[in-house]
């Protein structure tokens, strides 16, 4: 039997992991589950294990937090013991954290095959941490899993075209499972909203939580739209942090809440009207559900939801977060392709690996 350990660490890597890992299981791959630690509360890790069904993870590491270079390193020197006393026949790493890069790291020094799920992406911005983790990620591994065509020009641009696969994204496969699974009208009884009578908005980014501009900006807006719109903000602790620490400041009327459960959250941004977000993963899910986005950056991974004119890059100046605002709320007839897939991506990336490792 094929042994597999799969690397983890942060909330949009359990989402992925879920399907795949129910994939990997159904086809008689051994999957070793590790969990770096880089996501440890109980509303950034925890719970996402208990609501997806995943496995408790086989090895957790409890890294947790600290600088980039610190944090890496860390989970480089952990990881690789686990790989040497584990000897897997290949290694799978999600997305773009610092845990997707020190996986396969560790993993390509030892010789083992690196899958990375979600390669291809590319923000063409090099300050962004999450940039530099996916290009070397990308050129360490053996099987790339593009979730887009999109990305996969991407990776023959920069002269990969071994190994490179085009399935489709996972978490359209999870989204679609997942919401069948939820009753809409439990979840927005619990929060108080009314379907599409609300914004949802998450900001979690470095570059948003860390430069006191572009924070000051997009709070500002967002107290500039709340004063016509509900406004409703899970706060990622990063975020409610650089706050506290900038002495930046909502309006009462702007409704913020701890981190939420990621099945609340896929049903607030289906019945949302807007969406303002800095996530590559909730920008993608908006699109599955068709609601339009406001994205507080200069560029995103995913050109293709931009093009199609349901979401607009705004940067994080006030005047042109409330603009474009105004601009997605008046756009009508736009078109919806499916740029993600067929819903069975995780399939086709257990397949691929059962076959060639």
């Amino acid at each position: 039997m094929k042994k597999v350990v799969s690397i983890v660490g942060a909330r949009p890597q359990f989402m992925k992991a879920a399907v795949v890992s129910s994939e990997l299981h159904s086809i008689g791959i051994n999957e070793v589950l590790l969990h770096t630690g880089q996501h440890y509360d109980y509303n950034m890790s925890d719970v996402f294990f208990e609501e997806l069904n995943l496995p408790k993870p086989d090895f957790y590491l409890g890294i947790g937090s600290g600088s980039h270079g610190e944090q890496t390193g860390k989970m480089l020197i952990e990881i690789e013991k686990v790989l040497v006393s584990e000897k897997p026949d290949g290694v799978i790493v999600y997305g773009d954290t610092n845990t997707t890069l020190a996986g396969a790291l560790a993993a390509a020094k030892l010789h083992i095959p690196v899958a990375h799920v979600e390669a291809g992406l590319r923000s063409f911005n090099k300050r962004m941490p999450e940039e530099i983790n996916r290009v070397l990620t990308d050129h360490i591994s053996d099987f790339l899993f593009a979730p887009t065509k999109t990305a996969v020009e991407n990776l023959h641009n920069e002269g990969i075209e071994v190994g490179v696969y085009w399935v489709g994204d996972v978490m359209f496969d999870i989204a679609l499972r997942v919401v069948e699974t939820v009753d809409d009208g439990v979840v927005l009884e619990k929060f108080g909203l009314t379907p599409r009578d609300y914004i949802l908005v998450t900001i979690h980014r470095a570059e948003n939580t860390d430069e006191l501009e572009n924070l000051s900006g997009i709070v500002d807006a967002l107290n500039e739209i709340s004063n016509d719109h509900t406004v409703f903000f899970p706060i990622h602790p990063r975020t409610k942090k650089a706050m506290e620490r900038f002495g930046v400041a909502f309006s009462e009327k702007v409704k913020v809440v701890p981190p939420i459960s990621y099945k609340e959250m896929l049903i607030l941004e289906k019945n949302a009207l807007v969406i303002i977000t800095d996530s590559g993963g909730v920008q993608r899910e908006a699109y599955f559900f068709k609601v339009p986005c406001v994205i507080p950056r200069n560029e995103t991974e995913w050109v293709e939801l931009v093009d199609s004119g349901w979401h607009r890059l705004s940067g994080q100046e006030r005047e042109r977060i409330v603009s474009d605002l105004k601009a997605v709320l008046n756009s009508d007839g736009l078109k919806w392709d499916n740029f993600f897939g067929d819903g069975d991506a995780s399939v086709k990336i257990a397949k691929i690996l059962k076959e060639t490792l």
